[in-house]
């Protein structure tokens, strides 16, 4: 009996063994649920021995294994070994595609461990959640972002800058609850630091805070601010779910007067950033109004008189929305109304915003991915397959794609899979693209029949030939009603009668199934490849020779110069000069003492302005002519670099729409410039500035300053010496003399045009509102960057306000933003600056707005050249300057509601084509016609 009492005993103690497991496995499972925690190229599944999280391989990913590598171990995850995953591409990106919940608030970090490369350069890479860009790898790092899932997955991807991108840890986790956006979910939000206060020990992370963000101690902290705790605190109206971890509100931060928390290391280009504060009252002792601090960002008072224990409670969170560059001082300071303590804080967090930039349609994402999974089924090892990663246009179209933007969003236009060694059906999918215009398979294996086509496919072009398609094609591709050009030939069809009866040969060009067995174009392009290299090869040894030869000739002694003898050569140029070095017609500024500059500016003694490079003074030269006195400050953003460069450049420059340099000093470590005073200031001071409460600028004066400004850009972008872009297009940068003639200034950012093979620059410059949203995703710097930031200026000057405004509603902050749907819906009478409306005509205005809208498309390959944009803004002041009062009162005929001639609808082509500037290749494809002579 008793035998069998003990018996029942184990069983019922191994039943509650077996219980207890089952909870504990479940409850680690469910309290993880929906976490993605990859470690990439780990051999197996494993269990961090601290947080009890589950990391998996990235295999499902990508599969191949050759692309990984040990490094040093980092015990970062207590993984057996740290690994990394390399991907050796020449060019493009690789992404990660996670699946998650529409409207889902989710925080995702990347962990890159070490910096891999085959060559000697810095490996650097983008990374981007969906196509927003998330932050620049150059070293080990981490990088962590918050967004809302728009759709049932998000992309989190690399792409190439300089060597191979690399990856170590990949997590996905969803924010149950919890609301970083303030009801704005179009933002992705890069997290900057996330700092538990009072706490020296190590992180803390999941499971004390069930969705993993990782709260890091104080690094240096100030010696003179005291740190208290309270582990047994009772913490009033928290939720353990929804607030920061307990153990993060049991540790603090206190000083008798203030708490200063600098961050010195943030991005100097301006952005907006979402500061969180949290604040426990740990000493219970302390009554409502005993604790009295106000809170200060950058010197601005954010809060005033605030009290924890305000409102029965000892528990607060708070936030605040503030523009920064380059620095984040947030600082708590006593109240000065008798408060007896001094300020305390638990914990904060410093978020980025990031603008969330609108992803490919969605159709032709569908569409892409499923034509991608179509052709791997019988391409496998496909070299251009292992490329389409992530959306199909953004940041740069997959190889073999071209795509537009159409009401604001890119779309597919152009598929060219010529010869890649395709084989396999016809991919269906690719017919059911609805803005596909050209399709070009030819030169491939693909066999099988050609399928049908929807009868609302807009394709022009289709090339077939040159593989093993079988049966005859469909009828409802000769029906399509935009198809001009269709080649099959050279395929198996077999009886000739591969055409249908419906095909009409007087309306599209076809080669009637011939086959002329010709080369495929890559051998064509490798035998002209081949035959220009050897002649290059040939020409340069050429030179070479005849350059020798002068050379042997020019320092061959002679006792007599013999005059008679014919000089073949002078001044022989092997290589063309770089702007640094040219110097034809030198404008040669004066070098100016710094005594001289203290006198003509009585000592400094007149300030009329501030800028990135320090403060301007007004001068009186000897000759009586006034001057603008630019004196570097010593906190400027701008160095010694900056201000060489303006020196040379405009020693070199000589164009009546640029700002002369009257002479510079430099001495006694002072920096300074020195040019014509403009009496009308700039630009944006007589749009909205004070110069704007004098007397607004009529319409006319507007284009003409318009007019100007872009002929000074068409000048530096066409310059004999090469190509030079301005990198810092703005209003303020377009001064105004005594006649309203405008002038473009601040060419301390300028650059010349890259040249081919030249590697993408890791430093973006230019200033929020104007900054090309192309040039600060990719780093390609070319002219078309000026020809946004001049799009953004043109905005101002029809609505007659600032690029970004915050004081604004948020959906209102950015001005080409809140322009584009009204122009889109022709309802440009609500935007046009109020000062200036019923003063103009409606033509000329649609003619500027034409430009402007051309200038700020996102692909740089479809916006204008700044000559082009010049030829538009003549005709459009010789309209209005032109426009008789006959003209004016029948403007209700080209109402700004109405008007077909001048909508820019939904159906609009804007008057202006994009063309490729002097130093870029030709736009990928444009239907508009090039503009022709005037």
């Amino acid at each position: 009996m008793m035998m069998e009492g003990l018996h029942n005993w184990v069983l019922r103690l191994f039943e509650c063994l077996v219980i207890l497991c089952f909870f504990t496995l479940f409850g680690s499972a469910s309290a993880q649920e929906g976490f993605v925690s990859l470690a990439c190229c780990t051999d197996s599944n494993f269990t961090n021995t601290n947080t009890n999280i589950s990391w998996t391989p990235d295999y499902n990913w990508f599969s191949d294994r050759t692309n990984c590598t040990n490094i040093t171990k980092l015990t970062v995850n207590n993984a057996d070994d740290e690994r990394s995953r390399i991907f050796e591409i020449d060019s493009g990106k690789r992404c990660y595609n996670l699946t998650t919940l529409k409207d889902q608030e989710y925080l995702i970090r990347g962990t890159f461990l070490g910096s891999y490369s085959n060559s000697s350069e810095v490996t650097s890479f983008t990374v981007y959640v969906g196509v927003t860009p998330l932050d620049l790898v150059h070293l080990s790092l981490e990088v962590e972002g918050v967004f809302v899932a728009k759709k049932n997955y998000i992309d989190f991807c690399l792409e190439k800058r300089n060597g191979a991108p690399y990856i170590s840890y990949l997590e996905l986790r969803p924010l149950h609850a919890l609301d970083y956006f303030q009801g704005f979910s179009s933002d992705v939000l890069k997290l900057i630091s996330r700092v538990n206060l009072g706490n020296t020990s190590l992180a803390i992370r999941y499971p004390d805070d069930p969705s993993d963000r990782i709260w890091k101690p104080l690094s240096n902290p100030d010696p003179t601010i005291s740190s208290i705790s309270s582990p047994n605190i009772n913490v009033l109206n928290y939720n353990a779910t929804v607030d920061i971890p307990l153990p993060v509100l049991q540790t603090a931060l206190t000083h008798s007067t203030q708490l200063v928390f600098l961050h010195s290391d943030i991005e100097t280009e301006a952005y907006e950033y979402r500061v969180f504060f949290y604040f426990l009252e740990l000493d219970e002792t302390v009554k409502p109004g005993q604790r009295v601090f106000d809170i200060y960002i950058n010197d601005e008072k954010q809060a005033s008189g605030f009290d924890i224990l305000a409102n029965g409670s000892n528990y607060k969170q708070s936030v605040f929305t503030v523009l920064a560059n380059g620095s984040l001082n947030l600082t708590f300071v006593k109240s000065s109304d008798g408060s007896p303590l001094g300020p305390t804080c638990n914990a904060y967090e410093i978020l980025q915003v990031r603008p969330w930039i609108q992803e490919t349609n969605e159709k032709d994402v569908e569409v892409s991915l499923n034509s991608r999974d179509e052709l791997l089924a019988y391409n496998k090892v496909n070299e251009v397959l292992k490329s389409w990663s992530g959306d199909p246009c953004l940041p740069l179209p997959w190889d073999g794609l071209a795509c537009e933007s159409i009401n604001g969003s890119s779309v597919i236009t152009k598929l060219d899979l010529s010869d890649h060694k395709f084989e396999g059906l016809f991919p269906f999918s690719i017919t059911e693209l609805p803005y596909l215009k050209t399709l070009n398979l030819s030169y491939n294996d693909f066999a099988g029949k050609v399928p049908s086509f929807p009868a609302s496919s807009m394709l022009q072009s289709v090339d077939l030939s040159h593989n093993k398609f079988i049966g005859v094609l469909p009828e409802s591709l000769a029906s399509l009603p935009y198809l001009k050009t269709l080649n099959f030939g050279c395929n198996q069809f077999g009886d000739g009668n591969e055409l249908p009866p419906n095909f009409n040969s007087s309306r599209i060009k076809t080669d009637f199934g011939k086959c002329d067995h010709r080369g495929s174009p890559r051998s064509i392009q490798a035998i002209i490849i081949g035959t220009v290299t050897c002649g290059s090869f040939l020409f340069t040894v050429m030179v070479g020779i005849i350059y020798v030869c002068f050379c042997r000739q020019k320092f061959k002694p002679r006792a007599v110069f013999d005059s008679s003898r014919p000089v073949f050569m002078k001044n022989f140029i092997i290589s063309l000069s770089s702007i640094d070095d040219h110097v034809s017609e030198p404008i040669n500024p004066k070098d100016f003492p710094l005594e001289f500059i203290e006198d003509i500016t009585q000592k400094y003694s007149t300030l009329i302005g501030e800028g990135g490079f320090g403060s301007v003074y007004r001068g009186t030269l000897p000759d009586g002519q006034e001057v603008a006195v630019k004196v570097r400050s010593a906190t400027s953003t701008q160095g010694t670099r900056e201000f060489e460069n303006e020196r040379k450049l405009l020693s070199l420059f000589r164009n009546e729409n640029l700002v002369p340099l009257l002479g510079y000093c430099s001495e006694n470590d002072q920096q300074i410039l020195v040019y014509p005073f403009m009496s009308n200031g700039s630009l944006q001071d007589r749009l909205y500035g004070e110069l704007s409460k004098r007397k607004p600028l009529d319409w006319p004066t507007r284009i003409s300053i318009a007019l100007g400004a872009a002929r000074g850009l068409t000048y530096l972008h066409t310059y004999v010496g090469g190509c030079v872009i301005h990198r810092d297009v703005k209003s303020s940068n377009i001064l105004l003399d005594q006649s309203m003639c405008a002038k473009v200034a601040d060419f301390g950012f300028s650059k010349g045009a890259p040249q081919e093979g030249d590697v993408a620059s890791l430093e973006v410059r230019g200033t929020a509102g104007y900054l090309d949203p192309e040039y600060y995703t990719s780093h390609s710097l070319s002219a078309k960057s000026d020809v946004f930031s001049f799009g953004v200026v043109l905005l101002e000057i029809i609505c007659g306000r600032e690029p970004i405004n915050v004081r604004m509603p948020r959906s209102e902050w950015s001005l080409v933003e809140w322009a584009k749907p009204y122009i889109r819906q022709s309802r440009i009478d609500e935007i046009v600056d109020p000062s200036i409306k019923g003063g103009y005509h409606a033509e000329a205005m649609w003619r500027v707005v034409e430009v402007a809208v051309a200038c700020i498309e996102p692909f740089s390959a479809y916006r204008p050249c700044m000559a082009d944009i010049v030829r538009e803004l003549e005709d459009a002041l010789i309209i209005e300057n032109n426009a008789s009062e006959y003209m004016r009162s029948i403007d209700s005929m080209y109402s700004l509601g109405g008007s077909n001639r001048f909508s820019v609808g939904n159906d609009k082509k804007m008057g202006l084509p994009p063309t490729p500037c002097p130093t870029e290749p030709s736009p990928i494809t444009h239907d508009l016609a090039p503009p022709e002579p005037r």
